[in-house]
């Protein structure tokens, strides 16, 4: 069985093993589509919090059961997406059904070794029966359901202004979400093809370019108010500090982007607005199912979502061009 590593930062190596052996409430899956996240490219880069070397990445994965083990609810050859956050069960968070910031959680391909191979053996509590789709709406499930659990945790009302930081994978897939739920959408980047792309394909309905003077637009396109709700998709240390200044009185800012050490604000600014700050991890079963639904009823713009395809012998020559802009990369998708 063939799979690919990150030995270290910039170093990707394709590898064979013995194929997995499940262990008693485990399938094996084949896997069929993997789409590259950012948070594979950081691992890559040598930025990735919470990261150790050496590690098989990915998770944003499509697969087809290829062994149900004697597991009465799956049979040989159904397609299926992976929720690829492995969770105790057990601790305060898991007992209250945040099982998407377990206190031991991890993370295929972050903690513990993802999808970047032929096959996997998963507990089988990880595995959504998605008959109804493509290869490629599957692949894509994660990623647009850390999206809604965002827009979720930001309880976003029908007619709201809600501005988005940031045109990458999550950013654009949140901006999907937010005007389904009714928001008016802004779109902030420093990426002009991006932007453009937000506007024509995910939603947003106003477009600023962070790179000028952003707050004197965002006060023009809301008569002085700001925003009800600003979230962060960037991880960018001089952006989320920005957020709030974005942010209406009253309003929320929500942090999707992870930054891996400090960030400063200011207490006073943040407590005159009487701000609530809120993080966003990962998501539930209930945000891969609503993601599920979208993707069924054809209301998420997939074919301008994935720009690039790559069989996945050919994955590891490919894999550093897509960190460049100049690629105009959205996903990534490898292909076996």
């Amino acid at each position: 069985m063939n799979y690919i590593v990150c030995e270290h930062p910039g170093k990707l190596s394709l590898k064979t093993t013995s194929p997995p052996s499940p262990r008693h409430n485990e399938v094996v899956l084949k896997i069929k589509r993997i789409g590259v996240c950012g948070t594979d490219l950081h691992a890559f880069a040598g930025n990735q919090a919470y990261f150790t070397y050496p590690r098989i990445l990915g998770h944003e994965l499509a697969a087809e059961i290829e062994d149900p083990n004697g597991l009465g609810a799956f049979a040989a050859g159904e397609k299926v997406a992976i929720i690829p956050y492995l969770h105790c069960g057990r601790c305060l968070a898991c007992r209250s059904g945040k099982t998407n910031c377990c206190a031991s959680l991890k993370v295929l391909g972050v903690h513990t070794d993802g999808g970047m191979q032929e096959s996997i053996a998963l507990p089988q509590e990880t595995i959504i029966p998605t008959p109804q789709l493509e290869w490629e709406d599957m692949a894509i499930i994660e990623p647009l359901a850390v999206a809604a659990h965002a827009v979720r945790r930001a309880d976003i009302k029908k007619g709201e202004k809600v501005l988005v930081m940031g045109c990458g994978p999550i950013g654009l897939a949140i901006m999907v979400f937010a005007k389904l739920a009714g928001a008016e959408v802004t779109a902030l980047d420093i990426n002009e093809w991006r932007l453009g792309l937000a506007k024509s394909a995910f939603g947003a309905s106003h477009i600023v370019d962070a790179s000028g003077d952003g707050l004197e637009k965002l006060q023009e396109l809301t008569g002085g108010d700001l925003y009800h709700t600003v979230i962060d998709a960037t991880g960018n240390k001089t952006a989320m500090e920005k957020g709030p200044s974005y942010m209406g009185h009253g309003g929320k800012y929500i942090l999707v982007g992870l930054y891996k050490s400090n960030l400063e604000f200011s207490h006073p600014a943040l407590h005159a607005k009487e701000t609530s700050l809120l993080c966003s991890r990962n998501a539930t079963r209930e945000d891969f199912q609503k993601v599920t639904d979208i993707l069924s009823e054809k209301k998420f713009p997939v074919s301008a979502y994935i720009t690039h395809q790559v069989p996945f012998g050919e994955m590891t020559e490919n894999f550093q061009s897509w960190t460049d802009p100049a690629n105009q990369s959205i996903k990534a998708m490898i292909v076996l």
